[in-house]
């Protein structure tokens, strides 16, 4: 088995299920946050939205790219409404990006 960590970027990290996703992969052993995106706070550090992140990151948001993100990240998690998230999905599936 690999000790490589899996490269992760997380769509929609500005809401509430964005931040508690954060909070679980950036403590996670074999995970590497590489990308955050969120539209409405694009250029703003991560820690600014979620102080309780401070010390464990200096990730800054930006918008979704996903030609950018698939060259980021081997997974992308998803924390967006319903709709959206959907033809996100389609396009990294499309990327091959789980």
């Amino acid at each position: 088995m690999s000790n490589a960590k899996l490269k992760i970027a997380i769509v929609g990290s500005s809401g509430y299920t964005g931040g508690e996703l954060m909070r679980i992969l950036l403590n996670h052993p074999r995970v590497t946050v590489t990308a955050i995106t969120s539209e409405k706070s694009a250029g703003r550090p991560i820690t600014s939205l979620f102080p309780n992140l401070g010390g464990l990151t200096s990730l800054v948001c930006e918008p979704l790219d996903a030609d950018v993100l698939a060259k980021k990240a081997d997974f992308v998690f998803l924390a967006l409404p319903h709709v959206t998230a959907q033809a996100a999905a389609f396009r990294f599936h499309e990327l091959g990006r789980p």
